[in-house]
């Protein structure tokens, strides 16, 4: 499996597994696991996300379609699981697991809004990122939800280290294109300019886009259309649907994290689909992004 890894930190097998918490208040350790059919008519994601500092964990399961249909279990009051990452609360039953590091993984959901059972098999190797202890694997997703047969892609990744939701803004992204080519950028609200993490996988050769930037367009404070620029391969973002998150700091602050599924489109007439995320923490609106971002 092919490691590009942007850091300063060499990436290993056993970074798959959990990692020792920092003493931070914010300090997380999280896991995505993104998907989207084969249309891209259906799509989901899960994330878990650890807080030793506050005793607890986060657990986000979402699915939408083009059609309107959205489901959704949100518990942001889960015990801190053990090493296996299992997580329970309200009416559902969570597993996560790695069948082989790098290469396998496994999620498990169990609830009367939303049945999970799907692998994730790396498809262009593995990104490590330069700025934040973080990873991103582009996948090929099977399984089954809500107990029907499900094919598709999507991307999964898993982080840790401090991570404030209620003072940085940033757009995510992640697609797969029609002619098999992964692409994903990231970039942060700043006011700097950094080596921003992005690639480009076209045959399964993943590789760092160098001067990835972005500009998106709002209505209010929902985003419309985000144009990503991947050196030769400006795409165009629209959302198809968005499955959203409020999260709520211990003192209250409000962020809002509006997520969707979406339809990409290169300056060349390729399409796909995938995920993109444009967070939103308090007054973000007074202070202006960076050109670009």
């Amino acid at each position: 499996m092919r490691i590009v890894n942007m850091g300063e930190w060499p990436l290993g097998q056993e970074d798959e597994q959990r990692h020792e918490p920092g003493g931070e208040p914010l300090w997380n350790e999280s896991w995505y696991f993104d998907f989207v059919s084969e249309d891209g008519r259906t799509g989901g994601y899960v994330r878990l996300g650890l807080y030793p500092g506050w005793n607890r964990a986060w657990y986000w399961a979402c699915l939408v379609t083009a059609d309107g249909h959205r489901a959704a279990v949100l518990d942001h009051e889960a015990a801190l699981p053990g090493q296996d990452l299992a997580v329970a609360g309200p009416g559902y039953t969570a597993g996560h697991s790695t069948i082989d590091p790098f290469g396998r993984a496994r999620i498990h959901l169990s609830s009367p809004e939303l049945s999970l059972d799907l692998e994730f098999r790396s498809a262009a190797g593995v990104y490590g990122y330069a700025i934040t202890p973080r990873y991103e694997i582009p996948c090929e997703v099977t399984g089954t939800i809500d107990g029907a047969p499900f094919h598709g892609h999507g991307e999964r990744d898993h982080s840790w280290g401090v991570r404030d939701w209620w003072s940085i803004s940033w757009l995510w992204s992640s697609a797969r294109l029609e002619d098999g080519t992964y692409l994903h950028g990231m970039r942060a609200n700043l006011g700097m300019e950094l080596p921003w993490p992005a690639f480009l996988a076209a045959k399964g050769d993943l590789a760092h886009a160098e001067g990835f930037w972005a500009a998106t367009v709002f209505d209010g404070d929902r985003p419309v259309e985000s144009v990503l620029h991947f050196p030769g391969c400006a795409t165009t973002v629209r959302p198809i649907a968005f499955a959203p998150v409020t999260l709520t700091s211990p003192e209250g602050a409000v962020a809002e994290f509006p997520r969707a599924l979406c339809a990409y489109e290169t300056e060349d007439g390729r399409t796909g689909h995938g995920w993109t995320e444009w967070h939103q923490p308090p007054g973000w609106r007074e202070h202006a992004w960076e050109p670009g971002v």
